[in-house]
């Protein structure tokens, strides 16, 4: 009968078509086709999944691999994604009935002055039960059902969740690498002008003891070569912080990043023009938000349910005996059955204000989704404006240091030959410090772009053939 019992009440729930509340449909994007930037590209399909590869540099394939395994972010939102797998499953085992097994043996006295004598009967008695049993509720409305649709939602939404903490990680990893790589550019470039400076003043002291130069161009050889020294403290000192956030990234307590320089990261390439906006849809962060809207949505009819009556069913079987060597004989069998009807008469408006209360957190959830998408297209729209412009002003700045370079290398010379004052070098050489350090910091910024733009995609894209 229990096998019979649990196979009907199995068959009711999984064959009822009843369900309260309203069905999910994705609601329209009003977002352009295309997006307002473009860019040429030189290259049309991706991995999307290993996009810090394109950079070329196995350094940083070394520490993304690292901080994909060790970074505690992560390892929390893998947690997350847990915890919601165990809850969807209990969740889903509410649609099937759950049976206990009780048992029980115990010994007792009774009185034999009680006013209903006892007759013959023993006043010591024993009593020994076996007994299976289940208690279940019939699915008819689609309570349990809509809340396993909002439980497997809410499940999607931490992975999606834990992908965006992936894609933001691997986002910071690239960022702080570049950093660290253009960091160690100018560290290079100015340990150079720091040579080239100590030369220069060491130069200047002869002239001063020949009666050449003034102690004014001493002095003032000394004001640069100082003031270069103290840049230099000052790039090292920020080159060990980004390495340090570096090791909070990766996890490794370890880390060491000896010194290279951008020249050796290749540039990547840049989508194709005419990207669809329909990319979007492959951020996990906006797919996160559409899972919650479905979970939201389908609250409202957990919470509509409670509105119809609960229908349970309930039975048990066993056995029950005086005497333990009895508990297997046919006459010692015992079972029950029932069914039981509860149905909301008065409650105050409790059940309407939490479906007003689902509804309202529904309506939230469909704005922080659109909200979600507009915010996606403006960060691909600014990624592809910061690579476009970054690319076309890294080009600029550096026909501006190679022209600066000649210009410094002139006055260099007519200093040495004692042609122009140190004034006249001086100026030069500032004017190709900077267009150096701004080349640098420009290439940096538009290696940072790309990195952004990959982010702003969801990791990357595919030619739109496949």
């Amino acid at each position: 009968m229990m096998k019979r019992f649990i196979l009907i009440a199995t068959f009711v729930n999984l064959v009822s078509c009843s369900l309260v509340g309203p069905d999910y449909n994705r609601p329209e994007a009003s977002l352009p086709n295309n997006y307002h930037q473009e860019v040429q590209s030189n290259s049309l399909d991706k991995d999307i999944n290993m996009w810090w590869k394109l950079y070329q540099d196995p350094m940083l394939n070394d520490l993304m691999d690292k901080a994909l395994t060790k970074n505690t972010d992560i390892n929390a939102a893998i947690a997350r994604v847990e915890e919601s797998d165990a809850y969807l499953r209990e969740v889903g085992a509410a649609l099937l009935p759950e049976v206990d097994l009780n048992s029980q043996a115990y010994r007792n006295r009774v009185t034999r002055t009680a006013t209903i004598p006892l007759g013959a009967y023993p006043a010591l008695r024993k009593d020994y039960l076996v007994r299976l049993g289940t208690s279940f509720e019939l699915d008819f409305w689609g309570k349990l059902r809509r809340a396993k649709e909002s439980a497997k939602a809410e499940f999607l939404a931490s992975q999606y969740s834990k992908d965006t903490v992936v894609l933001s990680l691997q986002s910071l990893v690239a960022s702080n690498y570049l950093f660290l790589r253009s960091l160690d550019s100018q560290i290079q470039f100015t340990k150079a002008s720091v040579k080239f400076k100590e030369d220069i003043l060491a130069l200047t002291h002869k002239r001063l003891e020949s009666g050449l130069v003034s102690a004014l161009d001493v002095n003032q050889a000394e004001a640069n070569f100082d003031n270069l020294a103290a840049q230099l403290s000052d790039l090292i000192r920020q080159r060990e912080f980004v390495h340090n956030q570096l090791v909070v990234l990766t996890g490794d307590m370890n880390l060491n990043i000896n010194e290279s320089t951008l020249d050796t990261l290749v540039t990547p390439p840049t989508p194709p023009a005419g990207l669809p906006s329909t990319l979007l849809e492959s951020r996990p962060d906006i797919r996160q938000a559409e899972q919650l809207m479905i979970a939201a949505n389908a609250n409202i009819g957990v919470a509509k349910a409670a509105l119809f009556p609960t229908i349970s069913l309930t039975t048990n079987l066993g056995a029950e005996s005086g005497a333990l060597r009895n508990l297997n004989n046919s006459g010692s069998s015992i079972w029950g059955g029932g069914l039981g009807l509860s149905l909301p008469i008065f409650d105050a408006g409790r059940v309407r204000s939490r479906i007003e209360q689902a509804t309202a957190r529904e309506k939230q959830a469909l704005n922080y989704y659109e909200s979600s998408i507009q915010n996606a297209f403006k960060e691909v729209n600014n990624a592809l404006v910061e690579l476009r412009e970054y690319t076309e002003q890294e080009k600029d700045l550096k026909l501006t240091q190679d022209a600066a370079k000649k210009a410094m290398d002139i006055a260099s010379n007519r200093y040495k030959a004692g042609y122009s004052s140190y004034l006249e070098y001086l100026d030069a050489q500032r004017v190709y410090n900077d267009a150096s350090i701004n080349y640098i910091q420009t290439r940096q910024l538009r290696l940072i772009a790309s990195v952004d733009l990959f982010k702003s995609l969801g990791g990357g894209w595919q030619s739109q053939e496949k």
